[in-house]
C-alpha cells in the first residue's frame, strides 16, 4: 500500500531560522553586501504517480515590493513553454503570516506581492499538477514507476537580477524504493535526496530522473571526463541494454571528443526515460540530456532503429547550443523572449553532426545513414511551402511551428531548420572538402568553433558574423552569399547539392526504405507522399489522412487532411489494400477509388495514377568519388586538428 501523502515540515520556517542563525540582515540576504543567500527549495514528489508535485521555497527578500517569476522561455525549447497553467494552490507568507499576491496584468508568469517590514524570507508554496493526456514533447512525465523532474516546474524566483545570480539549495522526497540520476550528484538517505547548492541556471539545466527501475551504465573513454547512461523504465526488462548498444554509446563519446577536441562539462549523463506514456523527445542540457522513448525502445528492433539518432543529437548540443549559443537564444533570465533566426545553425548543424556521429559510432550502418539521408531529402523536396516561405522564416517562427498541427505540414512548413539543416550543412561540408582538395572539412570548423580549451560549463554567445569568420578560417569562400541564397531567400528546390557533390543522387523506386519503414511502424502511419502525395495515420480504429501535398494526385482530386479512409477499390481500407492498388499501376495509369468519410459525409474520390509505389534512396553516381563514406568514417583514435 502506498504511503498516504503527509505534508513535509514547514520548510520556510527552517530556512528562516537558518538565515537568522547566520546573522543575515534582509539587505545581506539580497546580496547587497556580498553573494546572494541561497533560495531553499524542497520538492515532495511522493505523489508523482498521481502527477502531483508539492513545492516549497524559502526566498530571501527585503521589505517592500517583490515580483516573483515562474520560468517562461525555456532553453532548448526556443519558445515560452513554461506550463504556468498547471500551477495550483499558490500561497505566499512571511514570518508565518499570509502575504497577499496578485498576478501581473500583462504577464501571467509574474506575481506581485509586498514583503512586510522585519521579515527576511518570503515563503512560497504551490503544487504542480501534470496533465494525463495531450502533453507535448517537453511536458513533465510521471507514471506509477518513474518520473522526470524538470526544475522549472517547481520554482519561482525574484525579478531584478540575472538568473545566474541566484543560488538554490534543493531537497527532493521520492516514493519509497525509488532511485535517481542527475548530473547534480546529491546524497540519498531513504527516500530523501539532498542536492548541492548551485546557481539557478545550473539547476534548471540539470534535470533529474527517478524511478523504481533504475540502472546506471558507465561509458568509459580514456582521457575523457566521466560519462554515464542513466535509465529509468516502467519495467525491469526494459533496462536490459544490449551489449552492442553500450559499445556504440562508448564510441559515440569517443567520436564526439575527437570531433570537437574539448569537453565543456565536468561530466556528462545521458538521462533516458523508457515509458509508453512518453512522447519520443529529447531536450539538451549542458552536462546531461533529457531523452524519452517507448518502454521497449532498446529491445524492439524497429523502434531502436528509429530512435538511434536521439542521444547523438542531444549530445552534440552540449557543444552547439549550450556552450556556443546564438546571442538571441541566450537571454539573462527566463522571461525575456528568445530570437530564433539562427536556429538553422543551433538545430540544423546539430542535426547534421548528430546524424554523422550516429554513423561514426556504429548506431547506423553506412546503408542506414544513406537511407535516412534519402528520407530527409525527399521530405524537404516535397515541402510545397517552400514556394512562399524561406528557411529563415521557419526559424524565426519556431515558437509557433513546434506546436502546429500535423495537418497541412507540407504547405505550412514545419520546424524545417532541423531536417533541411542536414542538407544545408552537408553541402557546406562538401564545399570545404572540394575547395581544399579534401585537406579540410567541417570537422575542422567544429574544432575551431566549438573546441579547446576544455573547462566547466559556460556560454559563449555568437552571431552570424562569427560563424562566417570561422568558416573562412577553414576555407575561404563567399559564405555570406552561400547562406543568403539557401536560408534567407524563398527557394522552391531543396538544397540537395551536397548529396550530389558527395557522389550520390536522390532516386525513387518501389523498394522499401528501411528507415522510412521504421518510422511508419513507430508512428503507425503509411507514408505515400512520394507517390500519390498523402500520409495516413491509423489511430483509435480510424485511418485518417494527416497530410496532403499540394499539386499531387491526392490534392488534385480534392482529398484533404482530416478525412478518414473507409475503402479502396470497393474493399475495406488497409495499408496492404492501398499498396496493392498502387503496385499494378506501373507503366500504365490505374484507377484508385477511395471511399472517404468527412465529418459524417461519404464520398468516393477517384485517382488516376501510373507510377506505382515510390520510396526514396541514394544511388551512387558512376565514377564520382564517394565523399559520403569518407564523411562518416570513424575518426576516434586518429590525430585531430587541421591537416
Amino acid at each position: 500500500m502506498r504511503e498516504r501523502y503527509r505534508p513535509p515540515p514547514p520548510l520556510p520556517r527552517i530556512a528562516g531560522l537558518l538565515i537568522a542563525a547566520l546573522g543575515l540582515s534582509s539587505r545581506a540576504a539580497l546580496g547587497a553586501n556580498g553573494p546572494l543567500t541561497p533560495i531553499v527549495l524542497e520538492v515532495d514528489a511522493r505523489e508523482a504517480p498521481r502527477r502531483i508535485l508539492h513545492a516549497s521555497l524559502a526566498i530571501p527578500a527585503a521589505p517592500g515590493p517583490v515580483t516573483l517569476y515562474y520560468p517562461k522561455w525555456l532553453p532548448g525549447t526556443h519558445r515560452p513553454t513554461g506550463p504556468i497553467v498547471n500551477v495550483t494552490g499558490l500561497r505566499i507568507s512571511a514570518g508565518g503570516r499570509p502575504v497577499a499576491w496578485s498576478r501581473d496584468d500583462s504577464d501571467v508568469y509574474a506575481f506581485h506581492c509586498r514583503m512586510p517590514p522585519g521579515s527576511t524570507v518570503l515563503d512560497v508554496n504551490f503544487d504542480y499538477v501534470s496533465p494525463s493526456r495531450g502533453g507535448g514533447r517537453f511536458d513533465p512525465l510521471s507514471t506509477d514507476a518513474l518520473m522526470v523532474l524538470n526544475w522549472n516546474l517547481v520554482l519561482v524566483y525574484p525579478a531584478g537580477r540575472s538568473a545566474a545570480d541566484y543560488r538554490v539549495k534543493s531537497r527532493v522526497r521520492l516514493p519509497p524504493g525509488w532511485r535517481f540520476g542527475t548530473v547534480l550528484g546529491g546524497q540519498q538517505a531513504d527516500d530523501t535526496i539532498d542536492l548541492p547548492t548551485v546557481s539557478l541556471v545550473t539547476l534548471v539545466d540539470s534535470p533529474l530522473i527517478a524511478g523504481a527501475n533504475f540502472r546506471a551504465v558507465p561509458l568509459p573513454v580514456e582521457g575523457a571526463p566521466r560519462h554515464e547512461l542513466d535509465i529509468v523504465a516502467d519495467s525491469v526488462a526494459a533496462l536490459e541494454v544490449p551489449d552492442d548498444l553500450v559499445q556504440h554509446q562508448i564510441r559515440l563519446v569517443s567520436e564526439a571528443g575527437t570531433l570537437f577536441g574539448a569537453h565543456h562539462y565536468r561530466e556528462y549523463r545521458f538521462l533516458l526515460t523508457l515509458s509508453d506514456a512518453a512522447s519520443l523527445s529529447g531536450l539538451e542540457h549542458h552536462e546531461s540530456s533529457d531523452n524519452r522513448a517507448p518502454e521497449r525502445a532498446l529491445i524492439n528492433e524497429d523502434t531502436r532503429r528509429f530512435v538511434a539518432g536521439l542521444l547523438p543529437h542531444e549530445f552534440v548540443h552540449s557543444w552547439n547550443g549550450k556552450y556556443r549559443r546564438p546571442a538571441g537564444l541566450a537571454p539573462p533570465d527566463y522571461q525575456r523572449p528568445m530570437s530564433g533566426e539562427l536556429l538553422w545553425v543551433y538545430e540544423g548543424l546539430t542535426s547534421y553532426l548528430g546524424l554523422v556521429l550516429t554513423a561514426r559510432s556504429g548506431l547506423y550502418s553506412p546503408e542506414q545513414f544513406r537511407e535516412q539521408l534519402a528520407v530527409i531529402a525527399a521530405e524537404m523536396a516535397g515541402r510545397s511551402g517552400r514556394r512562399w516561405r524561406s528557411l529563415e522564416d521557419t526559424a524565426r517562427a519556431a515558437q509557433t511551428l513546434y506546436d502546429a498541427p500535423a495537418e497541412w505540414t507540407s504547405w505550412r512548413r514545419s520546424a524545417d531548420f532541423h531536417a533541411e539543416g542536414v542538407l544545408l550543412w552537408l553541402e557546406v561540408d562538401t564545399v570545404i572538402r572540394q575547395r581544399t582538395a579534401s585537406l579540410r572539412s567541417l570537422d575542422d570548423f567544429c574544432l575551431d568553433f566549438f573546441g579547446p580549451p576544455s573547462g566547466p560549463p559556460t556560454v559563449s554567445a555568437y552571431g552570424l558574423d562569427d560563424v562566417l569568420a570561422a568558416l573562412n578560417r577553414v576555407a575561404a569562400y563567399d559564405w555570406r552569399s552561400f547562406f543568403s541564397a539557401r536560408v534567407d531567400a524563398v527557394r522552391e528546390s531543396a538544397p540537395i547539392a551536397g548529396i550530389e557533390q558527395a557522389g550520390w543522387t536522390l532516386t525513387y523506386d518501389d523498394r522499401p526504405n528501411e528507415l522510412r519503414q521504421s518510422a511508419e511502424a513507430f508512428r503507425n502511419t503509411l507514408d505515400l507522399s512520394d507517390s500519390i502525395g498523402m500520409t495516413v495515420e491509423r489511430a483509435q480504429g480510424k485511418a485518417t489522412i494527416i497530410d496532403v501535398i499540394p499539386g499531387t494526385p491526392s490534392a488534385q482530386v480534392g482529398l484533404a487532411p482530416g478525412m478518414n479512409l473507409v475503402a479502396v477499390n470497393g474493399r475495406h481500407w488497409s495499408p496492404e489494400a492501398l499498396r496493392a492498388a498502387l503496385r499494378p499501376a506501373v507503366g500504365a495509369p490505374a484507377t484508385l477509388a477511395l471511399l472517404v468519410e468527412n465529418a459524417g459525409f461519404y464520398k468516393t474520390y477517384t485517382i488516376g495514377y501510373g507510377d506505382g509505389l515510390r520510396a526514396p534512396h541514394l544511388a551512387k553516381m558512376p565514377s564520382a568519388p564517394d565523399m559520403l563514406s569518407t564523411i562518416i568514417r570513424p575518426r576516434a583514435g586518429t590525430p585531430v586538428g587541421r591537416k
